[in-house]
């Protein structure tokens, strides 16, 4: 091999074959070839695919494993900033408004770090928030210890209000990380609103105090602690702190509600300043102020109707400052107060009301007729309507109150006097009024002093010729008188003076004897209660014929039907009418079912208070009652209590009540003593 040149090794380099001296061949591809053979064979050893047996030695594997290299603090680096780079780029799609693909881009973050809390929770922050859940739900799944996200998902929940959802989500928490401080305070402390509510009630004045400061710094949004807070005060008689929202999201509604409750449970304070704070949620600054005022009223009849007169109140009060000029509003408010409440707070609302509304003479009289019905106030009263005659010197209405005012107190001459200077004192260019004068000769007669009554009827006749009804007075006059065909002869003249009343009395008196021979036919009633409504255009009158008509033909279809087209459109539905119901009532009492009686007599003295027959008909019940019982005591409560109501309801109308009501022997009796006269009467009625 010495002699060995170097062209011969470059011209034999490429054989693969090669001559030693001793003349044996080397093959340098077999050689090749067994190197692979072993690598294989070592290969296979190390792990066989098919049995998951495996000859590595396990100490040597490990002593193997000391010998790889660790990541140094640049390759760990690296790696943070490509986790940065990966959460940053789905900022920039945000930034530049694509946030589909920001989207996109950070889904597949969440699938290629799965176990990074960051990326997990800039997911569900890019994404809608019933999207987002469903992303904090796989969050949680591959990184179930992550407190973060537990938050965050908790988190999510309560900003859906959703508060049982909140306190599932937190448990669960608890489940997997029992030990974190942070889940346990999230799920006890702020969310247990009972809890902090429980302790405050244990407390004194000044640790409550505290406990409910605490409870409201870790759950500025629960109107509990709020109204809790609120209610505190108030025991302790310290009402001045207001009732703000803070936060909360409930509508007007919801906290109405709340006030009510408040109300219920003895807490008038907290009830006002609830309604006071949140009574004008719901508003856009759109509406007007009426229109706000007719909303709050409408909500205090609602609350009404619960017996809630707290919460009603502060609606009217509210709507009243709204609308201080809507008599309305005012009357709306002293019929609450009328029902409801006090006389002094009534009085005080008149007072406020005849300020604002001094033209307005129904609040004057109003004011007048409590300050003598309910208070017995007759010199109070006088000066009430002293008081509106000066703010209102042409009202008729308020003169004839001054004058019932003085005749039903006995102060007859004050009363002649009122109407003497009433009869002088001009009224749209005339020198009174038609009913002036007709309740001047009224008053005469019921003081017997029938020639004078009857000379002031002709002169009042002088100066208005049309009045009906002055022309029926003097007939009376003369009837009283025994001058029958005087009387006759008056009447004629009425309807000469009233020719549009001429052929419809005529049709009147023709239909009204027809039913003398024909009472029975509920045609004749239903053309006369036509010709009520229809022709002369006297409604009521012709409700009341109807109510008779359907005592004599109460199976008459025709009747019935006429009678529901008579009634007003809310009245259609309702089936309260008084004379319906009261008959209802005597049906009930002929078959000896006393308390059903009772119940609907009630109902029909409810359906209509100026439906004087009704009173009376129940009141006779009761008598009826009182004479078959041993309970006498308990009987004679019902009967006062009947009374009571009569005389607050004040009715005038009726089949019998305006008769007797309206006899001059009966003038000065009071309602109470009417009603008994009335009940009397109807004794003499068929009975069932």
């Amino acid at each position: 091999m010495a002699g060995l040149n170097a062209a011969g090794f470059e011209q034999n380099v490429g054989s693969t074959d090669m001559s030693a001296d001793d003349g044996t061949v080397t093959n340098f591809m077999a050689i090749g070839q067994a190197r692979d053979d072993v690598l294989r064979m070592k290969l296979d050893q190390a792990g066989d695919s098919a049995t998951g047996q495996t000859t590595i030695d396990p100490r040597g594997y490990l002593t193997s494993l000391n010998t790889l290299g660790t990541q140094n603090a640049a390759e760990i680096g690296d790696i943070s900033r490509a986790r940065t780079l990966l959460k940053s780029r789905p900022v920039l799609e945000e930034i530049a408004k694509k946030l589909g693909k920001a989207r996109s881009i950070i889904a597949e973050g969440c699938e290629n770090c799965p176990k990074s809390e960051e990326v997990w929770l800039e997911a569900a922050r890019l994404n809608t928030r019933e999207t987002a859940k469903v992303i904090l739900a796989s969050a949680v799944r591959n990184l179930p210890q992550s407190v973060k996200v537990w938050m965050a998902a908790a988190d999510l929940e309560a900003a859906s209000h959703d508060v049982k959802a909140q306190r599932r989500v937190l448990r669960r928490a608890l489940e997997f990380v029992p030990t974190s401080v942070v889940l346990w305070k999230a799920a006890l402390i702020p969310l247990s609103i009972d809890l902090w509510l429980a302790l405050a009630r244990l407390e004194t004045y000044e640790k409550a105090q505290k406990v409910l400061n605490r409870a409201r710094r870790a759950v500025p949004s629960s109107h509990e602690v709020w109204i809790a807070a609120a209610r505190l005060e108030e025991q302790n008689e310290h009402t001045g702190r207001s009732l703000g929202q803070h936060g909360t999201t409930m509508d007007r509604d919801a906290w109405l509600d709340q006030a009510e409750i408040c109300e219920t449970d003895g807490y008038p304070s907290v009830c006002q300043a609830i309604v006071k704070a949140t009574a004008s949620l719901g508003f856009d600054g759109n509406e007007s102020a009426e229109d706000q005022a007719d909303v709050w009223a409408s909500e205090a009849d609602r609350f009404m109707q619960h017996r809630a007169v707290v919460t009603a109140r502060s609606l009217y009060e509210l709507a009243l400052e709204a609308t201080p000029a809507s008599m309305d509003m005012w009357r709306s408010a002293a019929d609450l107060e009328r029902e409801q409440g006090s006389i002094e707070d009534l009085e005080a609302l008149l007072k406020r009301a005849v300020q604002y509304c001094p033209q307005a003479e129904v609040l004057w009289l109003i004011a007048a007729k409590e300050k003598w019905t309910k208070q017995n106030d007759v010199e109070g009263a006088r000066q009430i309507l002293e008081e509106a005659f000066r703010a209102n010197s042409g009202s008729e209405a308020i003169v004839l109150a001054a004058v019932k005012l003085e005749s039903e107190n006995g102060q007859y001459q004050r009363a002649q006097l009122l109407l003497q200077r009433a009869r002088t004192t001009e009224f749209d260019g005339q020198m009174g009024t038609a009913r002036i004068w007709m309740k001047s000769t009224v008053l005469l007669r019921q003081l017997d002093d029938l020639d004078t009554a009857l000379s002031l009827a002709k002169e009042g006749l002088d100066r208005f010729p049309q009045c009906y009804k002055l022309w029926l007075v003097q007939s009376q006059i003369e009837i009283q008188m025994e001058q029958y065909e005087v009387a006759r002869q008056t009447l004629s003249n009425s309807l000469k003076h009233s020719p549009h009343l001429n052929l419809h009395i005529r049709a009147r008196a023709i239909l009204e004897r027809a039913r003398v021979y024909n009472p029975k036919s509920p045609r004749l009633w239903l053309e006369q209660a036509r010709l009520e409504a229809d022709v002369i255009g006297n409604v009521p009158v012709a409700r009341t014929l109807l109510s008779r008509a359907l005592q004599e033909c109460p199976k008459s279809g025709l009747l019935w039907a006429e009678s529901i087209l008579l009634e007003q459109r809310p009245q259609r539905k309702a089936k309260d009418d008084p004379a319906i119901t009261c008959m209802i009532a005597r049906l009930f009492w002929s078959e000896r079912r006393i308390e059903k009686a009772r119940t609907w007599f009630e109902r029909a003295a409810a359906a209509d208070q100026d439906y004087g027959d009704a009173w009376a008909w129940w009141l006779k019940f009761e008598v009826d009652q009182a004479a078959r019982a041993d309970e006498q005591l308990m009987l004679d409560e019902r009967i006062k209590a009947i009374e009571d109501a009569c005389m607050r309801a004040d009715p005038h109308h009726g089949q019998v009540w305006p008769v007797v009501s309206k006899d001059p022997k009966n003038a000065r009796l009071s309602t109470r003593d009417i009603l008994h006269k009335v009940s009397e009467r109807l004794g003499q009625l068929r009975q069932l």
